[in-house]
């Protein structure tokens, strides 16, 4: 009866390893800021359906892309430009064969939902003006990728010089809309998908995107993410039912 009992228990044993050594890990996706509450929603879908747990961090690409550099553990990138993902990419620190080009959005001019200001985005708009003694809310111009497009709009559009020295630099595009949200600033520049999801501003204007390089979000695994539970995420990122949140969010889906 010993033997048989120190046998059973054995395999008891045994199986529980095997089914911890199968189960999902966790998962490390970062994320840009912009991704919050739609990745959030697809990674909870994903883990439903039977996926790995989902651990996000969410900032600028920026500054991910840099703790990446510096030796973070995260499995997926998710960037908000092209730019900071081909840095990763020239360090070999993502695998270039999983990088795929994801969504896209547009770039609006936003105020406090109660602001009065009426202003149409065209060459040469008077921005200073609607400003007055506020400053613009953005993200930072020299990294942060909405920043960026931010930028490369304001100065196709002949007004970047009346406004260079009359910005709120935020450390991401969530902090921008922050500021606007609060009434800290009477207008800011951030992305549509931001700016639906924050009742307390408006959308003044959206930028012709003809002022701006593409907005574009690739998604790649890093070279840490060699599981089979970081490969799946990836693919169900591109499937239909990720795209449907993402649809939701007023994100465009571009795979």
């Amino acid at each position: 009866m010993r033997a048989l009992s120190f046998f059973l228990c054995s395999i008891v044993l045994a199986l529980g390893g095997a089914a911890q050594a199968d189960s999902p890990r966790e998962l490390t996706v970062y994320g840009a800021a912009s991704l919050t509450n739609a990745l959030q929603d697809v990674g909870a879908a994903f883990t439903a359906a039977g996926g790995a747990r989902v651990k996000f961090s969410f900032a600028a690409s920026s500054l991910l892309a840099r703790q990446i550099e510096a030796g973070a553990d995260a499995d997926i990138f998710f960037s908000a430009d092209t730019e900071w993902m081909t840095y990763l990419a020239d360090r070999n620190l993502i695998q270039p064969a999983t990088r795929r080009d994801v969504l896209s959005n547009h770039l609006v001019l936003i105020a406090p939902s109660n602001s009065a200001i009426a202003i149409e985005i065209r060459p040469n708009f008077p921005l200073a003006q609607a400003l007055g003694d506020g400053r613009l809310a953005v993200a930072d111009p020299d990294s942060v990728p909405v920043g960026k497009y931010a930028r490369q709009a304001l100065t196709s559009l002949g007004v970047w010089g009346s406004v260079a020295e009359h910005l709120v630099r935020a450390e991401n595009v969530r902090v921008a809309l922050t500021y606007v949200a609060r009434g800290e600033a009477p207008l800011g520049i951030v992305y549509e998908t931001d700016a639906r999801a924050e009742p307390k501003v408006k959308i003044v204007g959206m930028f012709p995107e003809n002022t701006h390089l593409p907005i574009v979000y690739p998604v790649a695994l890093t070279a840490h993410g060699m599981s089979a539970g970081a490969r799946a995420f990836l693919t169900y990122v591109e499937g239909p039912q990720a795209a449907e949140v993402f649809r939701h969010y007023g994100f465009i889906v571009l795979r």
